[in-house]
């Protein structure tokens, strides 16, 4: 009597982490802590390492980095260019001075002021985000100048031209935190959308949208969930902005340069990326501040020049440049222009 033993196979070994996964991982969390710890730094033998200026400039900073990621939600994973994405900047600013001139504490009127960019958002985002390529970007900034006109003749509620003074409270280490927790929360959000169905559904809207709506995406409810979500945390960042200033106006408020800004930002460290736009943010942040205290008088010829290298030398940005293993833009373009000065000179 014989007996048949079948071979069972081994079970499939389970990928492993890489060990630069892991790197990025501790060297993203030791930087986090160190944020964490700066306010905490205050004087050691008698020196002050902290002052709250560097604080400010951090908060502004957290601030940047949270618009820019909301930006890069709608621009970079949907592909909709919003020139008028600081519209929403400036209602939640707006909202949240308006409800504290009328005895609102600063939590609730800061969450209120980012639900009326919300609905701000799905007011223009219906008509508007049917218009696809530059008739949505002009949509968008004709929608950002008429609010700002709007909120200058509304002058019984915004108080027009003359602005709104709001209760003033001097505390830079709870701003710094409250900036740093709002950029960690939705870069968080950004890299969950990035990994989920939704996002995967948003970035196949911007490869191709008739492609999309062919495959079942419905992609007029994905671009109004996503356009709120981005208003929702840039009205954050717009109330944030206005309690720590404690005076609004409009031309404080809607400023055309903070959504250029913005792009900028995002297309440096990468269109459609997680990390692209806060390390752009970063980035032209410092780069800027060393500029203006540099260059003060040339700091939009500058900034200009800076957007042009991007263009030309960065197209897919930081990020997009790290992960290109033939070479970096600016790399080609060098291998380019020294390959013809080689060959000019070969009979």
């Amino acid at each position: 009597m014989s007996t048949t033993v079948t071979p069972t196979r081994p079970p499939a070994p389970v990928a492993p982490v890489s060990r630069a996964r892991w790197v990025r991982r501790i060297v993203l969390l030791v930087l986090v802590i160190a944020l964490f710890l700066i306010p905490a730094i205050t004087r050691i033998e008698g020196q002050t390492l902290v002052s709250n200026s560097l604080l400010f400039r951090f908060t502004q900073m957290f601030m940047l980095i949270t618009l820019a990621s909301d930006w890069n939600l709608t621009g970079g994973f949907t592909g909709y260019v919003d020139f008028g994405h600081a519209v929403f900047f400036g209602v939640g600013a707006y909202g949240t001075g308006i409800l504290m001139g009328h005895g609102w504490a600063f939590p609730p009127a800061l969450f209120a002021g980012a639900v009326f960019a919300v609905v701000f958002a799905y007011m223009i985002g219906f008509p508007t985000l049917r218009l696809r390529g530059p008739y949505f970007s002009i949509a968008m900034l004709g929608t950002f100048v008429a609010m700002r006109e709007i909120v200058r003749v509304s002058k019984g509620i915004t108080g027009g031209g003359v602005g709104l003074t709001l209760p003033p409270y001097l505390n830079r280490p709870l701003f710094y935190y409250l900036t740093l927790i709002l950029a960690i929360i939705v870069v968080g959000v950004m890299w969950w959308i990035r990994r989920s169905e939704f996002g995967a559904s948003l970035i196949a809207i911007r490869e191709d949208e008739v492609g999309a709506e062919m495959r079942g995406i419905r992609t007029t409810l994905h671009k109004i969930t996503a356009f709120a979500i981005a208003a929702f945390f840039t009205g954050l960042v717009g109330g944030l902005w206005a309690y720590q200033n404690t005076f609004i106006d409009p031309d404080l408020v809607f400023i055309e340069s903070r959504t250029v800004e913005l792009v900028m930002m995002s297309m440096l460290g990468g269109l459609g990326t997680v990390a692209g736009p806060p390390l752009g943010a970063a980035t032209i942040y410092w780069m800027r501040d060393v500029v203006w205290k540099n260059f003060a008088d040339y700091h939009l010829l500058a900034e200009g020049a800076i957007l042009i290298g991007i263009v030309l030398f960065v197209p897919a940005g930081i990020m997009g440049a790290l992960g290109d293993r033939s070479g970096t833009s600016i790399q080609r373009v060098w291998k380019r222009w020294m390959g013809g000065a080689a060959g000019e000179g070969e009979p």
